[in-house]
């Protein structure tokens, strides 16, 4: 498993038009790609606005460049999302899931 994490600060007035695009667009495109498997989007509330951690869970790194091109650790944040930002991360961070816990039933 590979993780795919990015973060972005919005404008606070615009957290919600944000989120909603992430739901509606971004989501929607991953979910058509074969090798995604999940997604987390995570928020707090920062000095400048609201910060935005998004964290993708992919199979493989070829199904993240189908979603992302070649050029894999560049965020893909189209001129219409920018707009919504005070700041992003124009590079993301990927990882590779070494241990996974869960709670021990018993």
């Amino acid at each position: 498993m590979i993780t795919r994490n990015w973060t972005g600060v919005v404008k606070p007035e615009r957290a919600e038009e944000y989120l909603a695009h992430l739901q509606n667009d971004t989501l929607k495109k991953l979910s058509a790609i074969k090798g995604f498997v999940n997604a987390s989007i995570l928020q707090r509330v920062v000095t400048d606005g609201i910060e935005f951690l998004v964290v993708t869970y992919w199979e493989t790194m070829d199904a993240i460049k189908e979603f992302a091109g070649e050029a894999a650790d560049i965020a893909v944040v189209p001129p219409n999302v920018q707009e919504l930002m005070v700041r992003y991360d124009p590079v993301v961070r990927h990882y590779e899931e070494v241990v996974t816990l869960a709670p021990v039933e018993g």
